[in-house]
């Protein structure tokens, strides 16, 4: 099976310098470590409130956590590549949840992608990803697509309080 949907990208541009746009971005969001994660939250968690709580307590001022942080311009410079960028996959197995219980195809898409992205050129920075409703569009299920929407709302706040800047 093979089919297509329409992709929306957004970008934040931003007047901060990279090094502020990441500590913005940071600050806001929870770290998990997985193996923690998995100990202190799956394993641990009796029921779904337990469950719900132990989440709850790793969760970012925005309602997110970071699962992953790949800052790619620790090796650029070596490969000859200007400017700096940093790659997240961050989420909330909660609001996943939001999306996954009308249809398990949404895990492909939860967590997220982001990226902070500073041009060398210009030294101009980005917050740059693709919009998570574009993404469960091809779905083609009205309550994935509301939840969806509501995850682009929490993700575009997050965006705008790092940025300091509109997509």
């Amino acid at each position: 099976m093979q089919d297509q949907s329409t992709l929306i990208h957004l970008e934040y541009l931003s007047e901060r310098p990279f090094d502020a746009v990441v500590a913005g971005f940071e600050g806001a969001t929870g770290v998990v470590d997985n193996d923690q994660f998995r100990q202190a939250v799956v394993a641990s968690a009796g029921n779904a409130d337990e469950f719900m709580r132990r989440i709850h307590a790793f969760e970012g001022a925005s309602g997110f956590m970071r699962f992953l942080d790949i800052d790619h311009s620790a090796w650029m410079g070596m490969l000859g590549i200007l400017g700096r960028a940093k790659l997240y996959i961050l989420g909330n197995p909660l609001i996943a949840a939001t999306m996954i219980r009308h249809d398990l195809g949404a895990a492909l898409n939860v967590p997220v992608r982001a990226m902070i992205v500073e041009d060398p050129a210009t030294r101009r920075t980005r917050l740059v990803y693709d919009l998570p409703s574009s993404l469960m569009a091809r779905l083609g299920d009205e309550e994935v697509n509301a939840a969806a929407v509501r995850l682009d709302e929490k993700l575009a706040a997050l965006a705008e309080a790092a940025t300091g800047a509109r997509a």
